[in-house]
């Protein structure tokens, strides 16, 4: 495997019909994934595949709020097309709209076939907020009383004769369509290990969602005011550090990827995940500051690499929306050449526009925007080279192409290195044209040498004494970038 995998995300039960009615996830023709692996795709992430409630669509998914973004993202959208949210789930069973179990195996069989492997949803949070879980299972729940629900109905919520709280997080109300588990018990904390287990024997890794909220600070943050119970029972160990260890002796090539946000990314790499949302850099690339975006990319190496890096997922805008066509190509340039693993959304690709809410289940018809898909045809071209996948990754300073030149600031530039091949990233991340000199080791060259810009297909004859006591003299327009390979 890659040291900088490639994983593509898929809204399953939307994309799926673009292959004909009533297909199922094993009938998805060999082609489309063998084109994703000539990408040099490594995962596929399946996202929404489990069961949800049917009954509790009417319910939950017609709010004021939720009808104006479906309205926005699909124009003349009927009832029908809204099928509930795919991170309000019944319980962990494949839903039989995608084929099943069965149906699921016989696809990952063929994926590892072509040498791809398969990311599935892990909800550690929540349930449906009708699940039958609240009858056959009401134990694992965080419950609440009669108070509660008088003083916080958003909260909580009456399920026959008990009270339960919805599932949330410390700064939002709650999510009204779930209901939260108690991982103050050691009996919930169990039963949410042998539903990992259970998904584990479906797949090669899991994106656990909101995977910090369950940890015992966020925990105790969120839920800690409604105990008055002794906080000695409370648990002392942390549930990830607890239940990755054990996946993993099953399958050490099982992977973690950690939804992580509020700076945690570091404590849930301290627990065992493989990878953490990177959703510092989305946003430090949205504000353009390029200090910001360069102290970011200080942080140590093994830190980085564990990173998962993104400009769009299922709960971004897209990312042509958010940053112009320039920009964005400057933005996609880096993801590509950054330490850590990329993910890459479906329709992203294509430069899609549209951001479909999650409770939707059908698609409007969008235009590909041919510079963009060609663009990331370059770059994901690029990202397999040797150094990229394999070599050495360093940061380096951006030095003032003469005294006073302050433009210098707004151009990053990194390197990467593996044997003999070195490739050196340049990029103007800025709306003005900058200038700056980088110096990087040519011992290997002495005298004239020539240097290729493989994004530009341009060639340039520098000199190696220059570049070690000046620096290699750069100049970009607004948001343009050198790839050079030598």
């Amino acid at each position: 495997m890659n040291s900088n995998p490639l994983l593509y995300e898929i809204n399953t039960r939307v994309w799926i019909k673009r292959f004909g009615r009533n297909k199922k996830l094993h009938e998805i023709p060999s082609s489309y994934w063998q084109e994703l692996k000539s990408f040099g795709f490594d995962y596929i992430w399946l996202m929404g595949i489990w069961q949800t409630n049917k009954t509790s669509v009417d319910k939950y998914c017609f709010e004021d709020g939720l009808i104006k973004e479906y309205t926005a993202a699909l124009p003349g959208w009927q009832k029908e097309d809204i099928i509930g949210s795919p991170y309000s789930i019944e319980d962990y069973t494949v839903t039989q709209f995608l084929g099943g179990e069965n149906s699921l195996l016989k696809l990952r069989k063929k994926l590892h076939s072509i040498g791809l492997k398969l990311i599935l949803d892990f909800i550690p949070n929540h349930f449906n907020a009708e699940t039958i879980l609240l009858i056959t299972n009401p134990e694992i729940f965080l419950q609440g009383t009669e108070e509660n629900l008088t003083t916080d109905p958003k909260t909580f919520f009456k399920s026959g004769e008990r009270i339960f709280a919805h599932g949330k997080d410390p700064f939002f109300d709650a999510w009204q369509d779930t209901v939260q588990v108690n991982y103050f018990s050691p009996g919930a904390r169990e039963f949410m290990f042998n539903q990992l287990k259970k998904v584990s024997q479906l797949c090669d890794g899991v994106r656990c969602d909101m995977a910090m909220l369950i940890n015992n600070s966020g925990f105790t943050e969120t839920w800690g005011k409604y105990f008055t119970g002794d906080k000695a029972s409370f648990p002392t160990t942390e549930f990830w550090s607890d239940v990755i260890p054990k996946i993993k002796s099953d399958n050490k090539e099982f992977i973690f990827i950690a939804e992580v946000y509020w700076d945690k990314e570091f404590e849930m790499q301290q627990m065992g995940f493989d990878y953490t949302y990177d959703k510092k850099l989305l946003d430090r690339l949205k504000t353009e500051d390029v200090t910001n975006i360069r102290n970011h990319l200080l942080a140590d190496l093994n830190f980085q690499k564990k990173l998962i890096r993104f400009i769009e997922n299922h709960d971004e805008q897209r990312s042509l929306k958010v940053f112009n066509e320039d920009k964005v190509k400057a933005a996609i340039l880096m993801l590509f050449t950054l330490p850590g693993m990329k993910l890459i959304f479906d329709g992203q690709l294509e430069g899609k526009l549209t951001k479909l809410p999650v409770q939707l289940g059908r698609e409007p018809e969008e235009t590909v925007n041919e510079k963009i898909k060609n663009f990331y045809t370059a770059m994901l071209s690029i990202s397999q080279t040797e150094a990229i996948q394999k070599g050495n990754w360093q940061l380096l300073q951006t030095l003032p192409a003469w005294e006073g030149n302050l433009t210098s600031k707004n151009i990053l530039a990194w390197l990467w290195n593996k044997d003999n091949q070195t490739v050196l990233v340049v990029v103007n991340y800025s709306h003005q044209s900058s200038q700056c000199r980088v110096k990087f080791d040519t011992k290997n060259y002495s005298g004239n040498f020539i240097i290729r810009d493989i994004l530009n297909a341009v060639e340039y004859n520098r000199s190696s004494e220059e570049i070690n006591s000046d620096g290699l003299y750069i100049d970009l327009k607004p948001y343009c970038s050198h790839i050079f390979l030598y």
